[in-house]
């Protein structure tokens, strides 16, 4: 009664993916004959791995796709039932993709590509992934899909010149077609993005005349004639732009090289004629200006006069002309024309007075333009003179028009440096000190000069001309540093005595020199110790603080003592006008007049005398007047004569010849 499976069952081929799977059949029992039913329920195992329908999944995403955006995958096939067709997904890392789960209406997981961060084609243009499906049978099975992710290019790169700033030259006799330069540009996108066109940005119309630019291949070439004396250089604006609109730009410096097309020009400026025959060696002739538009040697122009006159040219450059510099020799001539006729057109010149110091320098001659130098000029003290210049007709009313000049004082070597450091001035010693054992290259000291010419002839020199040990020390040439040629040693000289030369550049060469004591001590109390026996120099100047101290505190205490003087002064006499108020014998008298008051007091009993006290005002005390006339005896009744009879014209200065003298009862 057993019942025996004779192959291999296949739950997936006999039920697909039924729930339940089950065989039905009849079997036939003899002796006793009975027939049964019998259903025999086929379970599941997990003999089936999940199966993608394809082994990659190709997409395409965006680099302008934004994070979070959610791209649906592949799902897996499982063919067994129940919790063995149950699936989970996984995918390897990445940091710009993840994996999120959504339930499809059937209940199963849906997996979806979820982008974390934005994507940049031109850094990364692509990813591959692998996704892994799973099942929860026993033993876990699983099955794999390769996802390849291709970025596409959005136009967010602007074409780069391989340089911003491009240079070329070119003569200036080029031909038209000539090729200036080549531009080149690059974009990091693909495909139209990254097609470029070039072009010119905006310039003058001159510029655009005369340059051309392909747009294909960034040629730039000449399509009209260049000038050098017109325009040395152009500046060419070149753009490139991308399929996409995006644009950069970059600047093309063309130079236009001379060449010699140009002859000299010549200008006469001005014209003595006649010249009288007493004229002087190096009186100005004639002036005259050559120029030649073209550059470097191209516009340098030589002169020279044909015939045999007795005449030389002195050439110079910069618009100007170089004189001796002897006062009363003329310098320059002004000349001025009038097309009127007669007296109308007879010139006189003048200088117009701007500064008054130029008319003690300079002075014209009236009648033909003459300037004349008066006194030998000075360029430490002045290196430029303008001045005004006016020509005027005889005419009337008088026309009158002006002309500027100038006048440049050139510099020559008339001044030897001057050193300010060490001062030369004075005998007392300038002594440095270095330690024993410094090395060489160390700077001791320096000399400091200065020249008060101007160019080449203030430029200084300085050498080393005299040194107790010339391979010890040795000084800059240009500034007058003093160094250490090599270390010192423990047994060098204690005392070096250097002698510089300084010289300037001029012609001739002026020249003076400096002395210089330094020290080879280990500390400045040595140095000092060896110095205390130098006498210091008489300087009288160094006195002169201590006078200038002196006379302050003189005139402080002269001050103080006045004060103090005026004070006690002050003092007493407020002093006496209280005791005479306070004296117990005093007598009022009331006069008319200008005078308030007038007070006889009689100062007290020993000594019998009276003083007289007048005040001229109510308030002032400043202004009084003290007289004092002894009496043997007199009684007090008697007080009424005593001004008038003592002393009458003093009364009547007082009180006046119309006034009486009141009693005391009045």
């Amino acid at each position: 009664g057993n019942l025996y499976v004779n192959e291999r069952l296949d739950r997936e081929e006999m039920c697909g993916e039924s729930a339940s799977c089950s065989v039905s059949f009849e079997a036939l029992v003899h002796n006793p004959l009975n027939i049964f039913r019998v259903e025999v329920s086929i379970e599941d195992v997990n003999d089936n791995s999940p199966a993608f329908s394809k082994a990659a999944l190709d997409l395409e995403i965006g680099e302008w796709v934004s994070p979070g955006t959610r791209f649906p995958l592949e799902t897996a096939h499982d063919a067994d039932v129940g919790r063995n067709s149950l699936l989970t997904y996984q995918l390897t890392s990445n940091p710009s993709f993840s994996l999120a789960m959504k339930e499809s209406p059937d209940g199963n997981n849906q997996p979806e590509l979820v982008l974390e961060r934005a994507l940049d084609r031109e850094k990364q243009s692509s990813f591959e992934m692998v996704l892994t499906a799973v099942d929860a049978g026993d033993p876990v099975r699983s099955g794999t899909i390769k996802i390849r992710i291709n970025v596409t290019d959005a136009n967010d790169n602007p074409p780069v010149f391989a340089q911003d700033q491009y240079r070329a030259r070119l003569r200036e006799d080029a031909p038209l077609g000539s090729r200036v330069l080549n531009v080149s540009a690059s974009d990091a996108d693909t495909g139209n993005n990254a097609r470029i066109t070039y072009g010119f940005g905006k310039m003058p119309a001159k510029v655009l005349r005369r340059f051309m630019v392909d747009t294909e291949s960034g040629m730039i070439t000449l399509k009209e004639v260049l000038d050098f004396e017109d325009t040395r250089g152009y500046t060419l604006l070149v753009e490139a732009r991308d399929g996409g609109g995006l644009v950069a730009q970059c600047k093309v410096v063309v130079e236009v090289l001379d060449v010699n097309d140009n002859a000299p020009e010549i200008t006469v400026l001005s014209l003595s004629s006649p010249v009288p025959e007493d004229a002087p060696v190096g009186t100005v002739v004639a002036l005259l200006n050559v120029n030649d538009p073209d550059s470097g040697e191209n516009g340098q122009v030589s002169c020279e006069l044909s015939g045999e006159a007795p005449l030389s040219i002195v050439a110079s450059s910069g618009g100007s002309y170089k004189v001796n510099n002897v006062p009363g020799i003329p310098i320059l001539n002004v000349s001025a024309t009038d097309p009127d006729l007669g007296r109308n057109a007879h010139l006189s010149y003048s200088l117009l007075q701007g500064d008054p110091t130029f008319g003690h320098l300079f002075s014209i001659n009236r009648e033909n333009g003459t300037l004349y130098l008066l006194t030998s000029l000075d360029h430490e003290d002045q290196v430029e003179f303008s001045m005004m210049v006016q020509v005027q007709d005889g005419g009337f009313p008088p026309l009158a028009t002006n002309v500027s000049v100038s006048v440049f004082v050139t510099d020559l070597n008339d001044n030897a440096p001057t050193v300010l450091y060490p001062h030369p001035n004075t005998t007392a010693p300038y002594t440095d000190v270095v330690a024993p054992g410094t090395p060489a290259g160390h700077m001791v000291t320096k000399v400091v000069a200065v020249d008060a010419d101007a160019g080449y002839n203030a430029w200084i020199s300085y050498t080393l001309l005299q040194a107790t040990d010339p391979s010890l020390f040795s000084v800059g040439l240009h500034s007058g540093e003093i160094f250490t040629a090599r270390q010192l040693r423990e047994d060098e000289a204690p005392e070096h005595t250097l002698v510089i030369l300084l010289k300037d550049h001029g012609e001739p060469v002026l020249s003076t020199s400096a002395t210089i004591s330094i020290s080879v001590a280990e500390m400045v109390k040595e140095v000092l110790n060896d110095l205390t026996d130098v006498a210091p120099a008489n300087d009288p100047r160094r006195h002169v603080t201590f006078y200038l101290i002196l006379a302050v505190i003189l005139v402080s205490a002269a001050f103080f003592i006045t004060m103090l003087s005026v004070g006690i002064f002050k003092c007493y006499k407020w002093r006496q006008s209280k005791e005479l108020y306070n004296s117990s014998r005093s007598t009022t008298y009331r006069t008319p007049g200008p005078f308030h008051h007038i007070d006889a007091v009689r100062g007290g009993f020993t000594p019998p005398s009276f003083y007289h006290h007048v005040y001229l005002t109510t308030d002032s005390r400043q202004s009084d007047l003290l007289c004092k006339k002894p009496f043997t005896s007199s009684p007090l009744g008697s007080r009424q004569g005593t001004i008038r009879n003592g002393e009458p014209g003093l009364y009547h200065q007082i009180v006046g010849t119309a006034s009486r003298l009141p009693t005391p009862a009045e």
